[in-house]
């Protein structure tokens, strides 16, 4: 069974919601945190006026049982997708790349050569940014079990087997250890194959950073975080939170803490808070980030049911999932646009309820939970 803080769940400080709607989410929370194999859990939920927000915490933030709270940073995972799609749209925007460049054209041979090899024809000159952007190029992804046999990455790291890699290692992973499943796809045709593969936003980064002559941590800093005032995001060992913040949660296996200070590194993904979340999120619909008004929308232009994660269908950095009428609020069907994490972390937006979630369960099989667990927030959410 899992642990609890001693006092119960903690609530935010300022919290807007009906007390009906405080005395459901918090209910919620309570029993997400007694089921077995979930150590702590928090999230967050904001109207799209900002009217109206509720965060929540409960559990241990670790094993020396310091209480989880609302405001507890946490390993955002791939949520990072999207702040590296808003970076490729940015540089798009100003020139410094085209969607449909090659990516040959901005990462050297030593990277691009033999990448994407089917029946000794290299693909790779074929795929552009927008395959990497929405999952349609077909290039493995480097934390799958390698072909002939062996242990994916993923596994040594649920294990507790902490690796750290450079993206030169990660590139020669993808080339002698793994096969790409497809070519990269027709873009012009109503729809394409897709499978999600992190190979391509780490190859997203290396060329947004070629483009502009800056690193991943001073475009999330330049372009994203100092602008829109998110103080409490960091890219860990790189760049640090711009206030002061707590202690990160830990990441767990079931009941087991662990330390996996390489991976956190090589990985490339934030840590953040709901509360920081939640404004992005927010801003990121609003165009915020961007100088057209119709740059958004480019996150949304395709929805391809990914082949490795049935029943999510991907645009650009962006997933898209639907809560059928049994399970949604009011016994209607809903949308949830946004994106999730290994980890269990997860951050949408439901248009048709104009409502932000955020949150985390911080454990490295949890990558399922969220999409049941938003359907009952929603439902808590709207009585």
């Amino acid at each position: 069974m899992s642990e609890a803080t001693p006092t119960g769940p903690l609530t935010g400080d300022d919290n807007r919601v009906p007390a009906t709607v405080e005395a459901r989410l918090t209910a919620l929370l309570e029993r997400l945190v007694a089921r077995p194999g979930i150590h702590h859990a928090m999230f967050g939920v904001l109207s799209g006026d900002g009217a109206r927000h509720w965060s929540g915490a409960a559990g241990a933030a670790g094993p020396d049982g310091t209480p989880l709270r609302p405001d507890t940073p946490f390993f955002i995972a791939s949520i990072t997708k999207r702040f590296i799609a808003t970076l490729v749209l940015q540089a798009h925007e100003r020139g410094e790349l085209d969607l449909d460049d090659p990516i040959v054209t901005h990462l050297p041979p030593a990277v691009t050569d033999g990448l994407h090899v089917i029946k000794g024809v290299d693909h790779t000159p074929a795929i552009t940014i927008r395959h990497l952007l929405s999952h349609t190029s077909g290039l493995p992804d480097y934390w799958e079990k390698p072909r002939g046999g062996g242990t994916s990455l993923f596994r040594q790291l649920a294990d507790g087997n902490d690796r750290s890699w450079s993206f030169d290692e990660m590139v020669a992973m993808v080339r002698e250890e793994h096969a790409p499943h497809f070519p990269p796809q027709d873009l012009s045709a109503d729809r394409q194959r897709a499978r999600y593969s992190d190979t391509g936003f780490q190859l997203l980064i290396a060329i947004a950073e070629a483009a502009t002559g800056r690193s991943f941590a001073t475009l999330l800093s330049e372009r994203i975080l100092g602008p829109l005032g998110l103080d409490h995001t960091w890219l860990p060992d790189r760049l640090d939170p711009a206030g002061a913040v707590a202690a990160p949660s830990m990441v767990y296996a079931k009941d087991q803490p662990r330390e996996l200070p390489g991976m956190l590194v090589a990985a490339n993904d934030l840590f953040s808070t709901t509360a920081d979340l939640l404004r992005f999120n927010q801003a990121l619909l609003a165009g915020e980030p961007f100088d057209r008004w119709d740059t958004t929308e480019v996150l949304t232009e395709r929805a391809n049911l990914l082949r490795n994660m049935i029943p999510i269908r991907y645009g650009a950095g962006t997933m898209f999932f639907r809560v059928g009428r049994l399970n949604g609020p009011g016994r209607r069907p809903v949308t949830l646009v946004g994106h999730s994490g290994v980890t269990g972390t997860w951050l949408f937006h439901c248009p048709e309820l104009d409502v932000h979630l955020a949150g985390t369960i911080d454990q490295v099989k949890g990558a399922r939970v969220p999409f049941r667990l938003m359907a009952r927030i929603l439902r808590a959410w709207h009585g």
